[in-house]
């Protein structure tokens, strides 16, 4: 074993108390040891931060973290700091006297990582200083925000490009959890010129199963949901802010322990929220996507949405929230034919380039397939990510192996009435022409004289929404996003009404999921269920005294292991996974004494 090599594993055990590494954070480690640029893509949940903090205290020196967000930056100084380490941060959150204090830390050469926002690491002005000082790395967190094909494109973070020139022979490390292929090969071009190491790690989460269902009765769908998993941890992802709320209070009108988070709401009651989920079993946590980045519950046991994500890269990086501690957990969405709608015009609304809303469109596209698919859900998200898969038997669609039905007939009668009407028309008016429903709106368009009127009369109408719906996303219409969202015949539409070809669909009947173990499924112990509520709760009681989120001071994968080893001693606490020298001093005594207290 080289020098560097006992370096790093030194720090890894001292500093953050972790015996080995994690798979893919030894190569991006020695990658920037020996000088390159690294450009790792691993699963939310698998350990990123690592990859250059470690680096950063080997190399000694200063290191520049750029972070998109406030909290982000926050929460992992603050985990630095009860770690030993000299980390420090300026950003926009913090007055004048805060900032400047930390940049004469950092000129001191106190500092061994600044975390900066983009916008604030890329002016003249600080470009100018940190020339000055002994940088020896540069980490970019959440790298697809530098990608025009990303998810979370940034243009702030277009500038970042520079930095290979401004900073010649220093390594740059970028990250991220969610870049398919052409996000990957974007981000290594503009950031390193195409002159870096890339390293992507397996993206399956196998304990996790997959499930969609059409959005029938929202509220009452994931009460139903909730309440299957009751007593257990997880997160309900809202597109905005005010059905944030409302859901929260709906589920807390239900006896389910719900709180809100989204970025609108007061720092401190977010974090109190953030404190008690964190903290407590069998709290839900209803939020938008401001919610989940860094933090790290092993025991979430579902995510649920109850609107469609942006893309499938959003969608893979949030439900990676769940289950990681490798029990079986799920993942649920509910998916309508207003969140296509919904989405196209958000894409159409963006300050974009022509090009930049056709990927996006595309993109949706492939969201919206997964959602419609009568195939493996697992497969056709790995295989978007670049990964060979094989149908999992842990997702609703394999579990509920119920034949395709051929809908070629139905799928004529909505093409004709889409083309009686005029093709303008959006799909709840189509279906009510289908069903022979008499509303004003068709009466006032003479619609009920139409051949199509009351063509569909023998299905139900939760049935032509499906129909119609699969439709549009197997290509046979087309929405109108920049209009009022009527529907038109596409191409491949025309073809079938021609006779060329058939439509197969998968009719939306509820689904009854097969019980037992799944693959992959691993379930580790918890060790005295009463000690690790005791533990949690000193945890809470000195997250509330230092201000601090709950899993900066130990994450509950740390509490587990001293519930299952219940260290009496300094020495042995010194054993748990995760107790760094730092947290030793800190939290050793207090913890090992309820421990002993426990016992007795």
């Amino acid at each position: 074993m080289n020098a560097s090599a006992d370096a790093r594993r030194r720090v890894l055990k001292q500093v953050f108390g972790f015996d080995s590494f994690r798979p893919g954070q030894e190569a991006a480690m020695d990658a920037l040891l020996a000088g390159r640029h690294v450009l790792t893509v691993m699963p939310t949940g698998a350990g990123k931060s690592l990859c250059y903090q470690v680096p950063a205290l080997v190399l000694g020196g200063l290191t520049i973290v750029v972070s998109p967000l406030v909290a982000l930056m926050q929460d992992q100084v603050t985990a630095l700091r009860l770690a030993g380490v000299a980390a420090d941060s300026i950003n926009s959150s913090q007055d004048r006297d805060a900032n400047v204090a930390a940049w004469r830390r950092a000129m001191a050469g106190e500092t061994r990582l600044l975390y900066l926002a983009p916008e604030r690491l890329m002016t003249d002005r600080m470009l100018e200083a940190l020339a000055k000082l002994d940088v020896r790395l540069i980490a970019v967190d959440e790298a697809h925000c530098i990608s025009q094909w990303g998810p979370s494109f940034r243009r702030e973070y277009e500038d970042l490009s520079r930095l290979r020139g401004l900073f010649p022979g220093v390594p740059i490390i970028a990250l991220t959890a969610t870049a398919d292929e052409t996000t990957r090969a974007d981000i290594a071009e503009r950031l390193f010129a195409g002159q870096a190491q890339t390293l992507v790690q397996g993206f399956d989460r196998p304990n996790i199963r997959l499930s969609v269902s059409a959005r029938l009765d929202g509220r009452r769908q994931l009460l139903d949901f909730v309440r299957r998993h009751e007593g257990k941890s997880g997160i309900v992802y809202c597109l905005s802010r005010k059905k944030t709320e409302e859901t929260a209070a709906f589920l807390a009108q239900h006896d389910v322990a719900a709180l809100p988070y989204h970025a609108g709401m007061a720092k401190e009651a977010r974090d109190a929220n953030q404190n008690r989920f964190m903290s407590e079993s069998g709290v839900v946590m209803v939020a938008t996507i401001a919610f989940g980045m860094g933090i790290d519950k092993p025991d979430v046991a579902y995510v649920f949405h109850t609107d469609l994500p942006g893309s499938l890269e959003a969608y893979y990086q949030e439900i990676g929230r769940a289950g990681r501690d490798g029990r079986p957990a799920e993942a649920h969405m509910l998916f309508g034919l207003g969140d296509i709608r919904m989405r196209r015009m958000f894409i159409e609304d963006e300050e974009s380039s022509p090009e930049h809303k056709r990927r996006s469109h595309a993109r949706l596209d492939m969201l919206i397939g997964y959602c419609e698919t009568v195939g493996c859900r697992r497969e056709i998200l790995l295989t978007y990510f670049g990964e060979e898969a094989e149908p999992c038997g842990n997702c609703d669609t394999c579990l509920d192996r119920s034949s395709r039905m051929d809908g070629t007939a139905e799928a004529k009668l909505v093409l004709r009435a889409v083309s009686e009407t005029g093709q303008r028309f959006g799909p709840a008016h189509v279906i009510d022409v289908l069903m022979g429903h008499e509303s004003q709106k068709v009466i006032d368009r003479s619609h009920h004289l139409l051949r199509s009127f009351g063509s569909g009369k023998a299905r139900k109408l939760a049935e032509w929404k499906s129909l119609v719906r699969q439709m549009i996303a197997s290509g046979l219409l087309t929405l109108d996003v920049g209009g009022h969202g009527g529907i038109a015949i596409a191409d491949k539409g025309r073809a079938l009404w021609n006779g060329e070809g058939r439509f197969d669909y998968r009719p939306e009947t509820p689904r009854v999921a097969r019980r037992g173990k799944s693959r992959g499924e691993c379930v580790p112990g918890d060790g005295d269920p009463e000690l690790l509520g005791v533990l949690k709760s000193l945890r809470l009681t000195l997250t509330k005294e230092r201000q601090v989120p709950a899993f900066v001071i130990f994450s509950d994968r740390t509490l587990i292991d001293m519930a299952e080893r219940q260290p009496r001693s300094l020495e042995a606490f010194a054993e748990v996974h995760g107790v760094g020298a730092a947290k030793l001093k800190d939290f050793g005594a207090a913890f090992v004494a309820a421990i002993n207290a426990h016992r007795a």
